[in-house]
């Protein structure tokens, strides 16, 4: 380094670390906006496809839960035993489902993480050159 910038008044220093500071919280507003709407349109997406499995699935299941009574009926168990054995199954399966997509779709997965975790970085990085500034300017 040169001896002039050891030498700089505090002010400038202040100045360049306002200005410095200014241009890293703006940086890291725009990735975190970025980060958001990643995360917004990646829940949105997953939420489209759930909508629309339910929907195509829904036909099929109903066909494949009416042949499993039928065949429990066809080995000698009665229409309603059957039934409720069925559907039953299908209720559990159908709980299991349903918590692990709600569980996908939370509000914590849209926290812009790398973000935090970036602005976590660069204030240590900030307080570390401030630091030194203020030791070289002593």
């Amino acid at each position: 380094m040169t001896g002039t910038r050891l030498n700089r008044p505090i002010f400038d220093i202040i100045g360049d670390a306002a200005q410095n500071l200014t241009n890293l919280v703006r940086a890291e507003s725009r990735l975190a906006r970025a980060e958001v709407a990643e995360n917004i349109g990646r829940a949105g997406a997953g939420i489209g496809m759930m909508a629309f499995g339910g929907i195509l699935a829904i036909p099929a299941l109903v066909v494949l839960l009416e042949a499993a009574v039928a065949a429990l009926m066809a080995s000698g168990m009665t229409p309603a035993l059957a039934a409720v054995i069925v559907g039953g199954v299908a209720l559990i399966i159908g709980i299991v489902l349903l918590m692990v997509g709600m569980s996908r779709v939370k509000a914590a997965s849209l926290v812009p993480d790398r973000t935090i975790h970036q602005l976590q970085r660069d204030a240590a990085v900030a307080t570390q050159e401030t630091r030194h500034e203020h030791h070289r300017a002593a």
